[in-house]
């Protein structure tokens, strides 16, 4: 369901319940882009399109979906087409076309290309989970995750939440782990890392399919590289790739939790709905292991 995680913490228990949230979302629901809109950003159906609820609550979470729509106009047309123009401009009217000109030029183009551009369409989702007071937010990049928080506190008009600031580094924890042996029996590092010097950011090892525990990655790591990406099985429950900001990718939930679900014919909805009660419950804990061994205070 999610394959990344960007966790939230709350500073105060999250107050409304799944209707008053519904209504609240309700009052900025996805809308596809106008003729003239590069995009738009709204609330969508967590368990699909052919569900009508913009919430939906399982054990003390809320998961929500925003939904983003940009119309693609692809740079080199617009640039081929603004040359056109000063081209032409410049041929039939024997005079050279300035900067502040072509910059007029390229709006009153890029206004014509827009309701003749295709559009694409991203989905987010995300959860609250009230009971731990975390919010989690499935995006692969900072960004893409900054943008939805700020769509549901902008729907919300509040929303006390900060990404977590650790009191141990992940990176030095993660280090440690592949150095010293020192990971708890439940964190079991699989063939995947990042290495990076710790004075230049440019002096990158990434492995894949390795050994981690051969001399030749500790090596790296005596010399001076530390861990800032780390494949991880936890507990056999779920498998990810933990990065330094304490960012999961990859993420996903083991086999053994999944086999009861195969075993049945479930509608879509249903299937997602059933994914979702299995993961919230196990991203809960993870996160209280995680708690423990980074200790995720928030920031001020």
């Amino acid at each position: 369901m999610f394959k990344n995680a960007r966790f939230f913490r709350l500073d105060t228990p999250f107050a409304l319940d799944a209707a008053a949230l519904e209504a609240r979302l309700g009052e900025r629901r996805f809308r596809p882009c106008g003729p003239i809109e590069t995009a738009t950003l709204g609330w969508s159906a967590p368990l699909g399109e052919e569900t009508a609820g913009l919430v939906h609550g399982v054990g003390g979470c809320l998961l929500m979906c925003a939904r983003k729509q940009e119309r693609l106009l692809p740079s080199a047309a617009v640039a081929e087409a603004v040359d056109e123009r000063v081209s032409e401009l410049e041929s039939g009217e024997a005079r050279d076309v300035g900067r502040a000109e072509r910059r007029r030029l390229r709006e009153q183009i890029v206004t014509e290309m827009l309701p003749r551009a295709f559009t694409r369409s991203r989905r987010t989702q995300l959860y609250i989970d009230t009971e731990a007071g975390w919010m989690v937010v499935d995006a692969a990049s900072e960004k893409q995750a900054e943008e939805v928080v700020s769509l549901l506190r902008e729907t919300l008009e509040t929303l006390p939440a900060k990404l977590p600031d650790p009191s141990k580094t992940p990176s030095t924890v993660m280090t440690s782990w592949l150095l010293d042996g020192t990971a708890p029996p439940d964190f079991v590092a699989g063939d995947a890392c990042e290495l990076r010097d710790s004075d230049d950011s440019a002096g990158v090892v990434r492995c894949s399919g390795q050994d981690l525990a051969s001399d030749e990655m500790l090596n790296h790591i005596r010399a001076g590289k530390r861990v800032t990406k780390l494949a991880i099985e936890w507990d056999e429950r779920l498998s990810f790739v933990l990065a330094e900001d304490l960012s999961l990718k990859r993420l996903r939930v083991g086999d053994a939790l999944l086999e009861e679900m195969d075993d049945t014919d479930l509608e879509p909805a249903a299937r997602l709905d059933a994914e979702f009660a299995i993961l919230a419950l196990q991203m809960r804990q993870l996160i209280e292991r995680l708690d423990e061994v980074c200790g995720l205070l928030s920031t001020d």
